[in-house]
């Protein structure tokens, strides 16, 4: 049975990514969250567990068995190295997840994944094409300061430790606006017929 298309969609926070995802979801596309998933499996995926605890120590779980996500973020914030050996860890489980979530929706002509973090298509990550959604800083902060029990100077500390819009372009097959300025779904719309075209032009 051929896999579907597999459609990566990526973007910094604020950008509004998971609302582009919501969109496709919308046109029955199924979506695969790698950032919520990689938490669930972080928590119940016995390799991972294993593996972060003799990482990290036992202070990786807390008392409940559940992932401490605060201490480990302390952990790798400035440990460029220990992040690396982290990621090393989730993200060929994520990737795994990934491939057999998508084997199991083959009646779809496409599915689209949705994660921070992405490597240009056909890199390791089995994504056909890399949508980027975009908008303007100021515009994200806004929108996080609304959405999240955040301050202002830890929004921006995020965005400047992540991946830069440039970086992210890069990697680009297609790129989505999300700014006030330009509508979403005419954009998702013609997305969505790419990719249906990309699917059919296969066979």
């Amino acid at each position: 049975m051929e896999l579907p298309l597999l459609i990566g969609v990526t973007g910094g926070i604020g950008s509004g990514k998971s609302m582009v995802c919501r969109l496709f979801e919308c046109l029955d596309i199924p979506v695969y969250y790698a950032d919520s998933r990689a938490k669930w499996l972080t928590n119940n995926d016995p390799e991972i567990r294993e593996k972060v605890v003799a990482l990290l120590g036992n202070e990786a779980y807390d008392r409940e068995g559940l992932y401490n996500t605060r201490f480990v973020a302390s952990s790798v914030f400035k440990n460029e190295p220990l992040l690396k050996a982290l990621n090393a860890i989730i993200h060929p489980v994520v990737l795994r997840d990934t491939k057999e979530w998508a084997g199991q929706r083959t009646g779809a002509p496409y599915v689209v994944k949705e994660a921070a973090i992405m490597a240009k298509a056909g890199q390791a990550n089995a994504v056909d094409y890399v949508v980027l959604v975009e908008a303007p800083v100021e515009l994200r902060v806004q929108r996080i300061l609304q959405r999240d029990n955040r301050t202002e100077q830890e929004i921006r500390a995020i965005i400047e430790r992540q991946v830069s819009d440039e970086s992210r372009r890069e990697i680009a097959d297609y790129i989505v606006n999300n700014d006030d300025a330009s509508e979403l779904i005419p954009q998702v719309l013609h997305l969505h017929d790419t990719f249906l075209k990309a699917r059919s032009s296969r066979h």
